[in-house]
C-alpha cells in the first residue's frame, strides 16, 4: 500500500559506500523487506505478488560491493546526536555498477527503501545520489536501469525522475530462481534510462 506523503520536509539523508561483511548483512533484510515476503507490502515497491523467496543473499551483496566497477550505496537518517559517530538509521540503499567502455553508462539496480518510509521524498535523495556518483566517480553520461514490466507505478515514477522507457526488453532468468519461488510464468524485464550530462541537484557522497 502506497502513503501518502505530508507536507513536511524529509530531512536529509547521509550517503556513504558499503564496505566489509558487517555492511552487507545490514543490507540484506532492508533489501529483503522491500521487496519480498508480508513485509514488503506495507510499501510500493514489492514484488511479493510475482516472486517468493529470498531475494539477495547476504553473499551476493558482499560480491556487489567487492565487483570491480560496482558500489553499492548506503543511506542514513541522519543520528539524533550529532557528536556521534555512528550512521544513523540504515534507510536505503542502491547498487551502481560501471557498464563497459566504450559506453559512458552506468547501472543502477537493487534499489531498496524502508517500506515504513517510502512515499516521503527519500528515494528521490537515493536517485540523485546515485546519479551523481556515477557521474563523478565515472564520467557517465547515462544511467540504466532494468524494472520488472508488471510494476507500473515503479516505472511512472522513475519516469517522473526523468527516466524513459526504450522499449528494449530483457529475459527474466527464471532459471537462477529456486524452484516454486516464481509465481507469475510471463514475466521480462523493461530497459529504462536517463541521460546525466548537465543533470542538477546533486547529493554528495
Amino acid at each position: 500500500m502506497r502513503r501518502t506523503n505530508t507536507s513536511t520536509p524529509s530531512p536529509a539523508l547521509t550517503f556513504r559506500l558499503a564496505a566489509g561483511s558487517s555492511d552487507a548483512a545490514r543490507l540484506q533484510p532492508l533489501v529483503q523487506s522491500a521487496y519480498r515476503g508480508d513485509s514488503s507490502r506495507r510499501g510500493w515497491t514489492s514484488e511479493a505478488d510475482l516472486l517468493d523467496g529470498e531475494r539477495i543473499t547476504t553473499a551476493g551483496i558482499l560480491e556487489k560491493m567487492t565487483a570491480p566497477g560496482s558500489a553499492v550505496l548506503m543511506a542514513f537518517l541522519p543520528p539524533a546526536d550529532t557528536d556521534t559517530n555512528e550512521d544513523g538509521d540504515l534507510l536505503a540503499c542502491c547498487e551502481i555498477v560501471r557498464l563497459p567502455p566504450p559506453a559512458r553508462r552506468a547501472y543502477f539496480g537493487m534499489f531498496a527503501v524502508d517500506p515504513e518510509r517510502q512515499a516521503g521524498g527519500y528515494g528521490r535523495q537515493v536517485l540523485t545520489a546515485a546519479e551523481t556518483f556515477a557521474r563523478r566517480e565515472w564520467g557517465a553520461e547515462v544511467m540504466e536501469m532494468s524494472v520488472i514490466w508488471t510494476r507500473k507505478e515503479l516505472i511512472s515514477w522513475y519516469e517522473r525522475r526523468g527516466y524513459r522507457v526504450t522499449g528494449e526488453r530483457r529475459e527474466f532468468p527464471y532459471e537462477d530462481l529456486e524452484p516454486g519461488v516464481g509465481k507469475v510464468g510471463d514475466l521480462h524485464f523493461e530497459v529504462l534510462e536517463k541521460g546525466l550530462v548537465g543533470g542538477k541537484g546533486e547529493v554528495g557522497v
